[in-house]
């Protein structure tokens, strides 16, 4: 016969069993059906790992952005010469030994021997030197520095579209050299890339998360249970690719999807399953059977589960309905993964614990605490000087506030990829940079006008247009400053190229540095107030239904709002600033925040940081439910979920430390301000600054006007606390 389950203070709490809710009768059902279920996800999880191989052949490494004016330029540019666009050049670099200048006896001859050698290695490619234009773009101030622009025909089959053509390049002109002089290689693909074959792959990063995230479950266990949550991630990852792959054959799916799918789905599906069966073992250890503990964890915890895999799926909905298709990709993926994650912790995970969760216990001999002693003190003491943790950790969160004011968009300067690439591409970007040509030249403004028009002289402007650059009634030019395009000299430069351009009927303005600003409006426009404003009233009423208060889903909001700012300060502080990058990633600062990635973080930040939220304050409404006075909650809803919430974190920030080993900036910045994100908001944020409003509000938290609880047909808190109340009477 099952013990009936209790409560905190070992009442009789049949609400689990009398009255199931639906995770509950989820819950049940799995059990009832166990070789269904767990044959089932076998299936899917094998089906997951064959679709995962095929889906890698499906992915995109298009960086689209259909319907902005750049974008259908560098489209036309590339349908009618086959090359550039948004595609930067590769550049050919030499400089000469003091004395010689590009007018020395021999030193064009020399110079078009190389060229041409080069040219003739990448076949279609437009090409641009001294020698096609016979101007002083192409030639530093002393003469001694001089360089050619390749555009080969671009391959979309990796995330470089050079794969190919940079060897053959690199092949040509190896050993070259003009008046004794090597010729070197490089080019912002070639800087970005962070070299070809560096850094760790989807599988090195999972696997090193995975590992990282068993050593933190091993601690918080200390038994067979710490494998339990790797499992549950275990079958959810590859099932999450069953629907990317399916996706695949509906809409271009972005094989950044992969890490996302990887290495979020480790981090939640982890979160949802130290939450169940950290719940069951606290209902073990207060009396309760094996069955009865089972259905209680899936009652309170699950329903956690569900409500937090919800609020992360809606968040994750700001990248699924953005313009830009590669985001897009992303937003599937983190709508897909969360789900799946809720679908086996709520399926599989009762159904392992049912049949075999006392024996994973093993080898721990006695009852394993539930409550924190730790967090228990430091809720304590949160309460006690409540005022005082408020205006401190506000303070903090301040000063960490600060820099985001400067948050510059675009894309990392050449100098900070750079750190990464190989030493031939980081010795052509010094001879442009040291000669006073300058980085801008690797990303130059393409423009396509009408083959009879010339682009109007522009001061601080150098520009190139070879005869070659003609097809039917349009032309090319290519125009360039020596500033970083994303620096404000960079800016200002492409503002005058534009001027310029407006005074040319028929001249449209494309190249990437161009697609960058059309980029920061689709991403960043009217549209995206929209977006923001949809979910954060969807998030709204589903916090208020699940919390059943309020102020608390205000309060959640407001603190995800000051946690993103945070996040995007120590992205400015930190990569942008360039404060400790040469001590952590051997590079300098990038002067910019790469034009995606703060949506990125806005998404999977928001999404994650309101999964805690939830999984808190869940756990202080009980509590304040059962009778206890809100101070008391806080303490002990704090004590009971505050080292869950931190090994969730820390595991998650593991994961994105893992995530930064690619040799990407772009990604290493991602990595940066996803796992800062991810830890000041659970400890500072959640673990200080939250309960510390709680215990400040008081009663106040619960408030729910008759109105909406009639709406969204929910029982206020603080009635049935009363209500308890007056029958303990």
């Amino acid at each position: 016969m099952q013990a009936e389950p209790t409560d905190v203070r070992g009442r009789t709490d049949t609400s689990a069993v009398t009255a199931p809710g639906l995770t509950t009768r989820v819950a049940l059902w799995s059990i009832a059906h166990r070789w269904v279920v767990v044959v089932g996800w076998v299936v899917l999880t094998l089906a997951g790992g064959l679709a995962a191989e095929r889906a890698g052949d499906r992915l995109s490494f298009r960086f689209d952005l259909p319907g902005q004016p750049a974008y259908e330029t560098n489209s036309a540019i590339v349908e009618r010469f086959g090359s550039g666009g948004d595609n930067p050049p590769l550049v050919a670099v030499v400089r000469l030994p003091p004395g010689t200048t590009v007018d020395s006896p021999g030193v064009r001859g020399e110079l078009a021997g190389v060229f041409d050698r080069a040219a003739a290695s990448v076949p279609g490619a437009r090409t641009a030197s001294l020698l096609t234009d016979g101007g002083k773009a192409f030639v530093s101030a002393d003469g001694r520095t001089t360089f050619a622009l390749f555009y080969p025909i671009p391959e979309y089959t990796s995330s470089d579209p050079y794969a190919k053509a940079l060897p053959a390049l690199t092949r040509a002109v190896a050993g070259a050299s003009v008046a004794g002089s090597p010729v070197h290689v490089t080019g912002a693909s070639v800087l970005a890339s962070g070299g070809a074959s560096g850094g760790s792959g989807v599988l090195v990063e999972t696997l090193a998360a995975g590992a990282a995230a068993l050593v933190v479950l091993a601690i918080v266990f200390g038994s067979l249970l710490a494998l339990l949550p790797l499992l549950i991630a275990v079958v959810a990852i590859p099932t999450t690719f069953v629907g990317i792959y399916a996706l695949t054959y509906v809409t271009d799916m972005s094989t950044i999807t992969r890490n996302i799918v990887a290495l979020v789905g480790l981090g939640v599906a982890i979160d949802y399953a130290l939450l169940v069966v950290t719940r069951w073992r606290e209902e073990r250890g207060l009396g309760a059977d094996n069955r009865a503990a089972v259905l209680k964890s899936s009652a309170t915890a699950g329903r956690s589960v569900v409500f937090s895999g919800i609020t992360v799926t809606v968040s994750l909905a700001a990248l699924a309905l953005t313009p830009v298709p590669f985001l897009r990709s992303i937003g599937y993926a983190g709508l897909l993964i969360p789900l799946v994650s809720v679908a086996v912790s709520t399926t599989l995970l009762p159904v392992i614990l049912d049949a075999i969760g006392p024996r994973l216990e093993w080898p721990r001999k006695k009852p394993a605490g539930t409550v924190s002693r730790l967090w228990t003190g430091v809720a304590r003491w949160v309460v006690g000087h409540r005022i005082t943790a408020t205006v401190g950790s506000l303070a903090v969160l301040a000063l960490l506030i600060v820099p985001v004011f400067s948050l510059n968009l675009g894309e990392p300067q050449a100098g900070a990829t750079a750190a990464t690439a190989d030493v031939e591409a980081r010795a052509g970007l010094r001879a442009l940079t040291d000669s006073g040509i300058g980085p801008g030249v690797l990303r130059p403004t393409e423009l396509l006008l009408p083959v009879d028009a010339n682009l109007p002289a522009v001061d601080g402007i150098s520009a190139t247009a070879p005869d070659a650059w003609r097809h039917d009634a349009s032309r090319v030019v290519d125009a360039w400053s020596a500033a970083e395009p994303t620096s404000g000299a960079g800016k200002d430069a492409l503002r005058a190229i534009r001027d310029a351009a407006g005074r040319v009927p028929g001249a449209r303005v494309g190249g990437s540095p161009a697609q960058d600003g059309d980029f920061v409006h689709a991403l960043y426009g009217p549209d995206l107030l929209i977006i923001v404003a949809a979910i954060v009233i969807v998030t709204m009423l589903l916090l208020t239904r699940a919390l059943r208060s309020v102020w608390l889903p205000i309060k959640a909001l407001l603190l995800n709002v000051v946690s993103l700012a945070a996040a995007y300060g120590v992205l400015t502080f930190v990569w942008q600033e360039g404060h400790g990058t040469r001590a952590l990633f051997s590079s300098p600062a990038t002067g910019a925040i790469t034009l995606w990635v703060p949506l990125a973080v806005f998404a999977l930040l928001f999404g994650l940081s309101m999964d805690y939220e939830v999984f808190i304050l869940t756990r202080i409404n009980e509590e304040y439910e059962n009778g206890h006075s809100p101070d008391e909650a806080v303490i002990r809803g704090i004590g009971r979920t505050g080292r869950l919430v931190t090994s969730g974190a820390l595991i998650l920030f593991l994961a994105f430390v893992a995530l930064g080993g690619v040799p990407q900036t772009d990604v290493k910045i991602l990595s940066t301000g996803l796992a800062a994100g991810i830890i000041l908001d659970a400890t500072l944020i959640r673990g200080v600054l939250a309960p510390a409003l709680v215990s400040l509000f008081g009663r106040l938290n619960w408030w729910m006007p008759a109105p909406v609880a009639r709406v969204l047909r929910v029982t206020p808190i603080r009635q049935t606390t009363m209500e308890k109340e007056d029958r303990q009477r």
